[in-house]
């Protein structure tokens, strides 16, 4: 009798220990330390880091930065696994995931015209079809890199009618200030400051051709700890509103970090759109248009659908947890 009740008590323990363990959660791991970079072109970043917002709100975790030179370097560094959150443009994130990466953009930081084509201030180059077998210092892997080429498009130009000197870009300003180059894929704060220390001149924009400022991660992180990515997409959401309400306490900031001239910060923020926030069908349709350049230029392997790329890296659900 008492071998039968074990066996039948035994039994019972099973079935609801296997029962438990289908219905309790999963528990998320907040790692020892969480890493990001901060750039110039993300002035939501700098916020983030000069207020500590994420320090306080993981104080038991270490918080690290990194900072980027542009887009390239961002997921170079995300790629490797030297940050765990990278502020990037929208369009390349999409390049990195169609290359595969695994990344997932979870968060919209802003909406900037951060780039344009310029030249300097006594170019003899009036149009984009003057660009034609000239120099244009490039950064690859960047929004300008794949601005440069969309602006190229809309004259029938390709890559192949110009040369694309890979430089990054501080070296491109330079360049196109020691005339080295004939234009410069430029980007703000930089680019701004060409504008009002040199006289440099803008010679195409096209604020469409500007890819959203985004935060991406790492698949694997975001499965591993969602609770870590909600806390940093809500630290970047409060930098985000506090950008808007604060606009002369965010340019000096950005002044501050950058170590360029107040009135470079202001003409920066004065085309940030800071009104963005959850991934949306809005960021989407904007990708899978500019994304058609990416198949056009051979910049992806051959038979990659770059639209269903872009379905898989725009992840809203984290942001619409937090800010909705």
């Amino acid at each position: 009798m008492r071998s039968t009740h074990t066996r039948s008590w035994l039994k019972l323990l099973l079935i609801t220990t296997a029962s438990l363990c289908a219905t309790a959660p999963v528990f998320a791991v907040i790692p020892q330390t969480v890493k990001l970079d901060y750039a110039y072109y993300a002035p939501t970043s700098l916020i983030v880091k000069d207020q500590k917002l994420l320090e306080k709100a993981l104080p038991n975790t270490r918080i690290k930065w990194v900072f980027s030179q542009g887009s390239n370097r961002s997921l170079e560094y995300l790629n490797g696994n030297s940050i765990d959150f990278a502020s990037t443009a929208g369009l390349a994130a999409v390049l990195n995931r169609a290359n595969g990466s695994p990344i997932k953009t979870v968060y919209i930081q802003s909406q900037p015209e951060w780039t344009a084509l310029v030249v300097s201030k006594n170019s003899p180059l009036k149009s984009l079809k003057d660009l034609k077998g000239k120099k244009i210092a490039a950064t690859k892997g960047t929004d300008p890199f794949l601005f440069t080429l969309q602006a190229l498009d809309t004259v029938g130009l390709t890559k192949k009618d110009v040369q694309l000197i890979p430089l990054q870009h501080p070296d491109g300003k330079i360049a196109l200030e020691r005339n080295q180059v004939d234009a410069w894929a430029g980007l703000d704060p930089l680019m701004a400051a060409a504008q009002l220390q040199t006289g440099a001149r803008l010679l195409y924009r096209n604020v469409g051709f500007n890819s959203y400022s985004v935060l991406s991660t790492k698949e694997n992180f975001a499965a591993q700890s969602p609770e870590v990515v909600e806390i940093v997409i809500k630290a970047y959401e409060d930098a985000r509103k506090w950008a808007k309400s604060h606009p002369d306490q965010t340019a000096a900031l950005l002044a501050r970090e950058s170590k360029l001239p107040l009135a470079v910060a202001k003409l920066q923020l004065s085309r940030t759109n800071f009104e963005q926030n959850i991934p949306s069908s809005l960021q989407i349709n904007a990708l899978k248009q500019a994304g058609k350049i990416l198949t056009e230029e051979g910049l992806v392997r051959p038979g990659t659908q770059v639209s269903q790329v872009i379905d898989q890296l725009i992840d809203p659900k984290f942001a619409q947890k937090v800010i909705r």
